[in-house]
């Protein structure tokens, strides 16, 4: 990612994190809500990207050392099923908290 985007990203990021006080400060009737859609979306492409990480790594130290591609299988298979526990309690508490966002009492 280029210096000029990371910076207009945080910046944009920012704005929106301390704007939403302000929005929310004349009656509580506003502010900014990140839905569960956006934690779950976030959740899923974390867990895609470690899984894919732990795939690569392990191509890679099975085409280095063919002997023991059954023990990195194995160590794969267990670190991928892991990041999917986690990935599957994250989507739970994302669907869970969905209905506790009320702005317009």
């Amino acid at each position: 990612m280029s210096q000029n985007l990371r910076v207009f990203v945080y910046g944009v990021a920012l704005f929106l994190a301390f704007a939403a006080p302000a929005f929310a400060a004349d009656g509580g009737n506003g502010g900014l809500h990140f839905s569960a859609a956006f934690g779950a979306a976030l959740t899923i492409c974390g867990a895609g990207w470690g899984i894919g990480k732990i795939g690569t790594a392990a191509v890679e130290g099975m085409a280095r050392q063919p002997e023991v591609a059954g023990n990195i299988q194995t160590a794969m298979i267990i670190a991928a099923a892991l990041i999917e526990g986690a990935t599957f309690f994250a989507l739970i508490v994302c669907i869970g908290s969905n209905g506790n966002y009320a702005p317009y009492k």
